[in-house]
Formats: C-alpha cells, sequence, structure tokens
C-alpha cells in the first residue's frame, strides 16, 4: 500500500511539473500541452496536482472545462484514495456526517 502511495504522489508531481512547464510555455510564447492532454492526466490519477498547480501557479483558472473539472477531480480522487486505505463503509460514515441528505448503502 506504501508503495502505491508513492507511485501516486511521484505522478501528481510529475502532473504538478507539466502544468508548470505549460505556464511557463504560455508566458514566453513557446510550444504548449494540449489542454485535452493537461485534463487526461488530472483525469488519470493527477487531480491532486493539477489542481494544486492550478491555484498555486494560476494556470488554467479561467478556461471552463478546468475551473469544474479539477476541482470535481481532485474531490473524487481524495475520495477514492481514501475508501482504499480506510475502507468505503467508513468514507460513506464520514460524509453522511458531513452531508445528512448522503443515502446509507
Amino acid at each position: 500500500m506504501l508503495m502505491l502511495a508513492a507511485i501516486a504522489a511521484l505522478y501528481n508531481v510529475i502532473v504538478f511539473c507539466v502544468y508548470a512547464w505549460d505556464k511557463l510555455a504560455a508566458r514566453k510564447g513557446d510550444w504548449r500541452v494540449r489542454e485535452s492532454s493537461l485534463l487526461w492526466l488530472a483525469m488519470l490519477g493527477g487531480g491532486i496536482g493539477a489542481l494544486l498547480a492550478q491555484r498555486l501557479l494560476r494556470h488554467k483558472t479561467r478556461k471552463p472545462p478546468f475551473k469544474v473539472v479539477l476541482p470535481a477531480l481532485f474531490v473524487v480522487q481524495i475520495l477514492m484514495a481514501t475508501a482504499a486505505l480506510f475502507g468505503m463503509e467508513n468514507v460513506l460514515a464520514v460524509l453522511q456526517t458531513l452531508i445528512p441528505s448522503v443515502a446509507a448503502t
């Protein structure tokens, strides 16, 4: 489990670096990474790195897909990681305390 966490952390660092490189390229007028590629990197497990890059570097903050998709991916990926570590029942219990309308399963 620790190895998977390390791999996920490394992947998110790589995604953060790709977003940072794209931000630098945007400033310099150089070749850019396609938006679809940036979104796919986030969807394939790099949501945390992508959201951190968006917030810290102020990159892709006004583009419609990025304004909605990155925060949503962040939440979903955090919930999935929490479920993998602590079990889905615990995640649902926490969600029920936070959001009373979440149905118990």
